[in-house]
Formats: C-alpha cells, sequence, structure tokens
C-alpha cells in the first residue's frame, strides 16, 4: 500500500514537472517568435494592409507557438470578436509577458486610432532588448558557476606543478 501511495505521488509529480517544463519551452518559444512575427506585421501594415489582412499574411509564413495563438486571434476576429478584444484574449491566455505587451499595444493602437507600424516597431525592439538582456544575465550566472572548477581543481593542480619542483629542491638539501 505504501508502494503504491508512493508510485502515486511519484507519478503526479513527474507528470507535473513535465507539463511545466513543456509550458515553459512553449513560452519560451513564442518569447522567441514575438520579433519576427512583430516586424512581419509591422511590414504588412506598412504596405497598406489592414491589421486583419496583415496578420492573416504573417501566419502564412510562420510557424510556431505564437502563430497558433495569433491563428485562433484570427479566426475569433472572423467569428465577430472585436480586434482589441481577441488581441486582448490573447494576452491573458497565453501569460507571457512580453506577448501580453505585444498583444496590449496592438489593441491599444487599433482601439485608439494610433499608427500600428510604429507601435509595432517599437514592440519588436523591445522583446529583442529584453532577450539580449536576458542572454547578458544568464551569461554572469554561468561565468560565476564555471569559476568553481577553475578555482578548486585547474588552480590547485597549476599551483602543484609550479611549487613540487622546489619542494623536492628543498627536501635534497636537507
Amino acid at each position: 500500500l505504501v508502494l503504491c501511495g508512493t508510485g502515486l505521488v511519484g507519478g503526479v509529480l513527474l507528470c507535473d514537472n513535465r507539463l511545466s517544463a513543456r509550458l515553459a519551452g512553449r513560452e519560451a518559444e513564442m518569447a522567441e517568435e514575438l520579433p519576427a512575427v512583430a516586424d512581419l506585421l509591422a511590414l504588412a501594415v506598412a504596405a497598406g494592409e489592414s491589421p486583419v489582412a496583415g496578420l492573416q499574411r504573417v501566419l502564412q509564413v510562420c510557424r510556431g507557438a505564437l502563430s497558433d495563438e495569433l491563428g485562433r486571434v484570427l479566426a475569433g476576429i472572423r467569428t465577430g470578436t472585436p480586434v482589441p478584444l481577441a488581441f486582448d484574449e490573447l494576452a491573458a491566455r497565453t501569460g507571457v509577458p512580453v506577448v501580453a505587451r505585444f498583444c496590449e499595444g496592438i489593441a491599444v493602437a487599433v482601439d485608439r486610432g494610433t499608427p500600428l507600424v510604429d507601435v509595432l516597431h517599437a514592440q519588436a525592439a523591445d522583446v529583442r532588448e529584453s532577450s539580449r538582456r536576458e542572454l547578458i544575465e544568464a551569461g554572469g550566472r554561468k561565468e560565476v558557476a564555471m569559476m568553481v572548477p577553475v578555482v578548486f581543481l585547474i588552480m590547485p593542480v597549476t599551483l602543484l606543478f609550479a611549487f613540487y619542483p622546489a619542494w623536492i629542491g628543498l627536501r635534497l638539501t636537507s
């Protein structure tokens, strides 16, 4: 009975861990895909297409998690959901802060009638800057982790090679 209970708890924890890892991977894929999608959408809108037609053109080119979610947005818009509401629903559904800011920016721009191209280019630049900052932070953490083997493995061996001949020489002279 204890073995069955342990197996049940272990199975639940394993499933939860796998699901969390898949969710984190999907969120990272969305954040990685966002700058390209924003730039393509900005180009389509700058070329004179409406935001909905531009979104459709972007979805013909892009593949990935964010494209799938934008496909759901486009389907909602085609069934009568207002554009700002569809993007607000996407922001709430994904839970990725970068995508939420992107969707809120589009929703506000469409709602207020501000130029969407500038908003999209600014969003893409913001996402690129954010990912660059995250890479630098991750590099800093890895740098500290790489110092541990250097300090505790390589440096003692180097000191041993440097001082061992001198120690042998001192032993021979005494």
